[in-house]
Parts: structure tokens; sequence; C-alpha cells
């Protein structure tokens, strides 16, 4: 054959080595004519359309166009033909499947040396997942709010520091005030005075010693009222143990608090009341033996506070002579035969004898036991025994009235408070409040339940270990608490805690546990949703991770068709080598293994999309920042040279090696990057300069700095840009600047912003560093 035959031929052989080149790269390649006539797709693209190549080129391809979006990509199109300059536009386009999915459709002319276009070349960028991420993005953002804004309380959040970072709206509309109003210690004026010191100092404490705060205060209303509230915060730490966020809330307990002052003050009145007039009380359950007396009957008794109180015990002290009548009326009462109203004496240990007027009450419970309420009233210093007996009577039946009060008030403090109380031995239920009947689902009018329906009703799961904690409080004879879950009959489930105090014979035998029962099911609940949030937060930083993908994205294919364009001169070089007589073989290998180093370029690039997108935990390792921040200065090669960036690095020679998830940090240098193209490209004159430089600092490891010479940031919001949410772009989320500061933090550095001179800002942070091995 002819020298001339063979270079006929020789473009259709590279013709042919580049389609099977472009035909297994996984993206959408497209050729287009000047008059922008499809010619030719790649394997790929006909694969995804599901169509032969004649159904696609020419004008074929406007089928597969979303009709809604046909019109604006059309229009788009016949613009940049005709002004020649690159396409880029948004649409959805059918698969083989009849799904539509959104690609970035991107081509660039190919042109002569005088400027005439010959061809265009593009590709298809499937962006179909990170729209859906956005979306889910923004819905995931909205339930958080909704979560925030919801929650029966007033919630805030602080940095470590203490200084608010959000305040749910919640809490607005409750202060009438503006978040920024609660920033530098503003929320002074939320606060009441006289409660303000000690709530200040109490918080600051917990702020620096890394404890939770909680504590009670009373807390301004928009009209101007202070109501009481329940304030706690709890620290949000890193895997590290260090303090990154502080949340609390704070609960109204105004009518709560009010009761129980209310409560105390009319213990307080009704003790004073029975010392004043020596009037004792004391209530009797026969069926038990339980019985109560007040702090005045231990006095006139002349007992000490400390011992239990027994019938056995107040004979004693009855004189000799009317034991037998006291015996006779107390075993008359204890059948429900009689009220007692009469007089006896009592003979002290020193031998004086007192006068005691008593009055008993006879009457049954909610579960039909006999209860005996009684009153007695010392009368040993009247003139006349029997004298002003009428009025005292009145007295006394006043006394009895205040107690009853009392005893209402404490069954209403434990409504509101949500705090029952029980007693029992180790055979029987021995006590149940009417607020314990309410919390374990149990009818008051059955009487009192047995241990083993209570224990019953314990949750499965819970209640083996929950009695067996219980046995060994009792048999170690101290306080015990409990936790766990209660059934009721109606399937809800409670959350239960119990405060135990076992109380023992002088023989140390068991005689009863008195316990308090408190409804958690609250503050469970509460706290749920408080790890909900957190596995939110974690959510929306990996959606923010994804959302930095179509820059990328964008950066990568751009940067792909190098070692494309590479990979074809060298094959077209090869081919020229074998053309030669003899074949000059030696080039003909230098040229294909070039060709194989340019493919494996290819696809570290594809490798790098692929580490970004995983949502994996962070592998830490040794790497050379230098090499990685030059990594990514190629990849953002696109976003500079479309804003016009000149771009100038000072990496410092012989830099220590750091250790940590390189994608990571290469997403943080990234983000700083962009971040500075993009405010440099908002500006209209002057220079577009951004500086990357690292330096080995003796105390703080690496330190990277990105400067750039755009308009620079507020000075009143240099630090907000790093809080969660905030933003100074109009289609910005608020989220990239606050998780790059999460990244530095979490591999033990620090990450700031200041303003660079003599324009523009200038990010810096810092990482431990380690000596390189010799």
């Amino acid at each position: 054959m002819s020298q001339e035959g063979r270079a006929e031929e020789a473009p259709t052989s590279s013709e042919q080595e580049l389609r099977l080149l472009v035909d297994a790269i996984p993206t959408l390649v497209w050729r287009a004519a000047p008059d922008g006539n499809f010619e030719y797709v790649n394997k790929r693209m006909l694969e995804y359309l599901g169509a032969p190549l004649n159904e696609v080129i020419g004008w074929g391809w406007m089928d597969k166009v979303h009709p809604d979006d046909v019109a604006f990509k059309v229009r788009s199109w016949l613009q940049n033909l005709e002004s020649g300059t690159p396409h880029d536009v948004v649409c959805r386009i059918r698969g083989a499947d009849g799904r539509y999915r959104w690609f970035e459709v991107r081509g660039e002319p190919l042109r002569a040396s005088g400027g005439t276009v010959l061809s265009w070349y593009g590709v298809l960028i499937d962006i179909d997942d990170r729209r859906r991420a956005e979306e889910a993005l923004r819905e995931s953002e909205y339930k958080l709010r909704q979560i925030i804004d919801t929650v029966p309380g007033l919630i805030w959040s602080t940095g470590p520091d203490g200084e608010p970072t959000h305040v749910s709206q919640g809490l607005l509309d409750y202060s009438g005030m503006r978040f920024e109003d609660f920033k530098h210690v503003g929320w002074k004026a939320f606060v009441h005075p006289d409660d303000f010191p000690e709530t200040t100092k109490a918080y600051y404490h917990a702020i620096q010693s890394g404890t939770s705060y909680q504590g009670v205060v009373r807390l301004r209303r928009a009209d101007g009222e202070f109501r009481w509230h329940h304030a706690r915060c709890e620290p949000l730490r890193d895997r590290h143990g260090r303090i990154v966020q502080w949340y609390g809330l704070s609960v109204d307990i105004d009518e709560g608090k009010q009761a129980a002052d209310q409560l105390r003050r009319s213990e307080a009145y009704l003790a004073e009341a029975q010392r004043l007039s020596h009037t004792g009380s004391f209530g009797w359950t026969p069926s038990t033996g339980e019985l109560h007396w007040s702090d005045e009957t231990f006095r006139i008794l002349e007992y000490d506070p400390s011992i239990k109180p027994t019938i056995e015990r107040a004979l004693q002290r009855v004189h000799p002579d009317d034991v037998a009548m006291m015996r006779r009326v107390l075993d008359e009462a204890s059948r429900g035969e009689m009220n007692f109203n009469n007089t006896h004496r009592l003979l002290m240990p020193d031998g004086s004898v007192k006068f005691m007027h008593v009055l008993l009450h006879v009457s049954r419970n909610a579960a039909g036991n006999l209860e005996i309420v009684g009153a007695f009233m010392d009368v040993t210093e009247n003139t006349g025994l029997y004298g002003d007996l009428a009025e005292r009577e009145a007295r006394l039946v006043e006394r009895t009235t205040a107690l009853r009060r009392s005893e209402a008030y404490l069954a209403e403090a434990q409504q509101l408070s949500q705090t029952g109380s029980v007693a029992f031995n180790e055979t029987s239920v021995l006590y149940f409040s009417d607020e314990t009947y309410r919390i374990l689902g149990f009818d008051p009018r059955q009487g009192l339940p047995s241990r083993e329906a209570v224990a019953q009703r314990m949750h499965p799961d819970d209640r083996e270990s929950a009695l067996e904690l219980g046995r060994e409080g009792r048999g170690q004879k101290r306080d015990y608490k409990l936790g766990y879950r209660f059934i009721l009959p109606n399937g809800t489930i409670k959350y239960i805690e119990t405060t135990s105090h076992p109380k023992f014979a002088a023989s140390g035998e068991l005689v009863e546990v008195v316990s308090t029962i408190v409804d958690v099911t609250e503050r469970k609940r509460a706290q749920h949703e408080h790890e909900r949030l957190r596995q939110l937060e974690s959510d929306l930083a990996h959606m923010n991770r994804l959302s930095m993908m179509g820059e990328l994205a964008a950066s990568l294919a751009h940067e792909i068709t190098q070692p494309i364009a590479a990979a074809r001169n060298n094959a077209h070089a090869a081919l020229n080598f074998l053309d030669n007589q003899p074949p000059d073989l030696g080039e003909v290998r230098a040229a294909l293994d070039c060709v194989l180093g340019d493919a494996d370029r290819a696809g570290v690039i594809i490798d790098r999309i692929r580490d970004h997108v995983k949502k994996t935990p962070p592998r830490k390792h040794r790497f050379d920042l230098n090499v990685a921040i030059d990594e990514v200065i190629g990849l953002a090669q696109s976003a500079i040279a479309k804003n016009g960036v000149s771009v100038q690095t000072r990496l410092t020679e012989g830099l220590h090696a750091v250790q940590g998830d390189r994608v990571q940090l290469q997403q943080v240098v990234l983000n700083l990057l962009l971040n500075a193209v993009e405010a440099m490209g908002a500006v209209d004159e002057g220079e577009r300069e951004l500086l990357l430089s690292t330096e080995q600092s003796p105390t703080n490891g690496v330190l990277v700095a990105v400067r750039d010479s755009g308009p620079g940031i507020d000075p009143d919001h240099i630090e907000r840009i790093f809080e969660a949410f905030y933003t100074t772009k109009a289609a910005g989320m608020g989220m990239g600047l606050s998780i790059c500061r999460s990244i530095i933090d979490a591999h033990g550095g620090r990450l700031w912003a200041a303003a660079n001179e003599p324009c523009g800002a200038v990010f810096q942070f810092t990482l431990p560093s380690h000596e390189r091995s010799s």
C-alpha cells in the first residue's frame, strides 16, 4: 500500500481509538456541529437515553427533555450557538426507564485559529441526587425548627463560652425580646433583679466547670409579669470530650411554686397554732397499725420525735387509773362504733400529771378502711377543767379544719409536681396518696393494690432489675433510688423514678418503706427530643457536604478534560511513530505509557468525588498538607477562571505532616477558597487576588491562611459567620463555615476570621503537626 493510502487511514484509526476511550468514560459526552446539530454521543449517553444514535443526533435529543424545560433549554442553546459562548444550563432529561433526572448540560466551542467555531463538545452531569439532597435539607431544616418551636418550654443554646447562639420562637414570643437583645449578657433584662446575681454565678460556674446547670428563677414575660421557671442547661460534647454547645430549657412552674410555698406556710401555721394552743393531732389506721403524730403531740407526750409512734407508747403515758377506759375507747373506735369526746389524765416520767381533752372522729377512706383522726388538748393549766371546755372545743374544731386544709394543699401540691407517696412492707402495700393512684393508674375505689399487682404493671424488661435493686437497698438498710417504665391498663407507658427510705425496728426487722413516686415521662421525652436534635445536626452537616458537590463536580468535569485531551494526543503520537519506516517502537511504548498515566489520572479525579460523597467515619492518617492544598486548587480551577481570580501560593517547604481525615480537611480548604472566589467575583473594580499560605508554628503546629482582596466582612458580624444557619449569601444555607469550624475543632485545631489589609478578608486555621520520621 502507498504512503498516501496509509496517511488516509491514520485519522480513521485515531478517531476509533478516541471513541473507544470516550465510550469507556463514566460520563455522558456529546459533540455537535457549529449549527447545533448533534453529530455524536458516547455509549454511556445512549445507554442512559435507551435510544439508538439515529434517534438522538441532529435535534432528536429534544424528545428526551422534560416538556416544562424544552423551551428554556432550546432558547439557551440557540443563544449560545449565536454568541459562541460556553453552554451551561440545568434541565430534566428522560432515561431509558422513563424517569426524568436533573442534569447540568455543559458545552464548550472548539474554534479555528481565526476564531470560527468548528464544533461543540460537551458533557451531561447528573445532579439529580444533589437536587434531592438540597430539597431534603430544606425539609429537614423546616422540621428541626418546628420541633424546637413546638417543645412546651423555652429553649435556647449557647456557645462553649456561654454566649447565646439561638433562642426558640417560643422564648422570643414569651419575652418580647429579639435574639440580639440576649447577646453580651443582655438576658439580664429577662431575669428578675433579685435572682440575677445568684443565677449568673451558678450559670457561669457550670460553664467553667463543664457541669450541668439547673435552678429556679423568675423570668419576665412580655407583659412585664415575672413568673417562676425551672431552668436547666446541659453541655453537648464532641468525641474528644470538648464542649461544643450548651442547650437549655426553661419550664414554667409558677403555679406549682406558689402552691408549694402556700403549703409550707400552711403547715408552718398549723404547727405554730398547735404549739400555741397546746393541741396535738394524730391519725390512726387500725387495719394496718399505721399511726401519725404531729410535732406538738410528741412534745405533749414528751417523746423524742425520732421514735416511731405506736398505740402502746401512747398508752404508756396514760394514768394507770385511766388506761382501762382508754383501751376500751380505742377498741370501740377500731370497730367503727363510736366517736369520742372526753378528758383523761397522763402520768409523765417525772411523776407530774397532765389533763388531756380528747376528740376522736371515725370514718372510712376511699378504700373502705377505717381511719381515726384525733386531737387532744393539754388543759392542765386551766383554772377550771371544764369551765371553758365549749370554747376550747370550738377552737379544736377550727384547728382540725386547718389540719384537713393542710392535707388538701399537700394533695394538690403532689398533683402539680406529679409526685406521689407510698408506703409498704415486705408483704403488702400500706398507703397510696391520691397522686400515686393517678400516676400508676389504679382505682382508689378498689382499695390498696397488692405488691404483686404493682409489680405486674412494671415493664417486663425493667421488672426484675428494679425489684432486685430494691431488695438490695433494703438488705443494706439504706435509702435507694429506682427508675423503671410502668404500663397502664390502656397500654400507655410512663417513666417512673422512686426514692425509698426503709424503716427498721430495734430488732432489725423491716417495719415499712416510705417512697416518693415521680412521673418523669415528659422529662424523658424531652431527653429523646434532645438526642433527635443532635442526630438532625449530624444529618445537616452531611447534607451540607453534599450541597458542595455541585461546585466540586463542575470543577472536576472541567479538569477531567485535561487527561482525556492528553491521552488523545499521546495516542495520536503513537500512531505516527508506528507509521515510521521502520516503526519507532520505543517511542510507541513511551506514548502508550503516557496514555495509561492519563487514564489513571482521570480515575483518581473520579475517586475524589466518591470520597467526598460517602458518608463514612473520618479516617485519620498522616499526610502532606501542601500536596493536599495543591490538589484543592486544581479542583477549583473552573471557579477561579470563571471569576477572573489570580491565585498565588506561599507553601512552606519541609512542613511537618498533619494527622487527620484528608478528605474533610480538603473540604475545609475548598470551602474557604470558593467563598473567597465568590466574594471577589462580586467586586466590579480592583484586583482579584487570592493567596494561600502555610507555615510551621513552634506552638500551634501548622498554620494555614486564605487571604482575598474582596469586600471583606462586617466587623460586627465577624463571629456570627460561624453560626449555624447564619449567611450573607442570598442563596446560602449558613452551614458551610459552621461545619468547617466543627471539622477543625474535631482535629484539635482552631478556625477564625479577620480583616485582610488593605482590603478583603483572611481565614486562618491551625492543626497539630508531627515531625516527619527520618
